[in-house]
C-alpha cells in the first residue's frame, strides 16, 4: 500500500520511491495547506533539509513559513556578486528579523577574473547567459547541496509565476534528492495576504516597479506593455538553470 502523507511513518527514499507512489503523495499534498505540507516534509523526507532563497520580492514568505516550522533550517543564498545593493540590505534585514541560519555560497571564479577571461557574458545572447548562469548560480548551488548533504531542497516556486513553472508538483525528485515546493499553488494574492498577516517587509525595489529581482544587469522593472517574463534576462529566458534544465528555461 502506498505510503501516503496521512499514514507514512518512515523516511522516503528518492532512489526507490515508485512513480505511482510519488503521484499518490502529491495528490494528498494538494489537499493540504502550506503549513501542513511543510510539517509532513520535515517528518518524512531524508537527509539535511534546506531552503534556497534569492531574497527576491516574494522570498520573505517561504523564509517565514519554513523557519517558523524549523528555526535551525539551513538557508542557502547563492551570491553571484552582482546582486542589487537593496537585495544585500534586504537579506541583512530578514536574517536579523527571522533569525536565519544563512549559508552563503559564491562562484568559484571571482567577478574580475570571470570578466577578464570571458567578457561580459550576460551581453552575449542566450548562450552567454547560459554560461553566465552556470558559472555564477548553478555551480555554487550544486556545491552547496553537496557540502550540506541536502536530502530535501525546499524552494518557493509557484505555478502562477510563469509558464515554465506551471506544471511543478509539490514534491519532486531531482538529481537524486527530493525537491519540495510548499507554496506551488499559491497566487500573488495569497503571497501578499501572508506578508500582510505576518507584517513581513517587502523588498525595497518593489516600490520602483520591480516584480522579480535577480542580478543588477539582467533585471529590469516592469514597464507598460511588458510581460513579467521580459523583466529578467532581457526576455530571452525566464529561468536561470537552478530549478530547471536549460533546455526548458526559455521565457517562451
Amino acid at each position: 500500500m502506498p505510503n501516503h502523507p496521512t499514514n507514512a511513518m518512515h523516511l522516503l527514499d528518492p532512489a526507490t520511491l515508485p512513480a505511482a507512489e510519488l503521484a499518490a503523495i502529491n495528490r494528498d499534498l494538494e489537499r493540504m495547506g502550506a503549513q501542513a505540507r511543510i510539517a509532513w516534509a520535515l517528518a518524512h523526507l531524508p537527509g539535511t533539509q534546506a531552503l534556497s532563497t534569492s531574497f527576491g520580492v516574494q522570498s520573505a514568505v517561504s523564509l517565514h513559513l519554513l523557519t517558523r516550522a524549523r528555526p535551525d533550517l539551513p538557508v542557502i543564498l547563492v551570491d553571484t556578486g552582482y546582486l542589487f545593493p537593496e537585495t544585500y540590505r534586504y537579506a541583512d534585514q530578514l536574517v536579523e528579523l527571522l533569525g536565519l541560519d544563512l549559508r552563503v555560497y559564491r562562484p568559484g571564479i571571482g567577478i574580475a577574473w570571470m570578466e577578464a577571461r570571458f567578457g561580459r557574458l550576460w551581453e552575449a545572447g542566450s548562450d552567454g547567459l547560459r554560461r553566465y548562469n552556470q558559472l555564477r548560480k548553478v555551480e555554487p548551488m550544486q556545491r552547496a547541496l553537496g557540502e550540506l548533504q541536502v536530502g530535501c531542497w525546499h524552494a518557493g516556486l509557484r505555478r502562477g509565476q510563469s509558464r515554465s513553472r506551471s506544471g511543478i508538483e509539490v514534491l519532486q525528485v531531482k538529481d537524486g534528492r527530493f525537491k519540495f515546493h510548499p507554496i506551488a499553488d499559491w497566487t500573488d494574492i495569497d503571497v501578499g495576504a501572508y506578508m500582510l498577516l505576518h507584517d513581513l517587509p517587502e523588498h525595497p525595489l518593489v516600490q520602483q516597479g520591480y516584480v522579480s529581482v535577480g542580478d543588477v544587469h539582467t533585471t529590469a522593472p516592469l514597464q507598460p506593455g511588458m510581460d513579467a517574463a521580459q523583466t529578467r534576462f532581457f526576455g530571452l529566458r525566464r529561468e536561470c538553470g537552478l530549478h530547471f534544465d536549460e533546455t526548458a528555461s526559455s521565457a517562451a
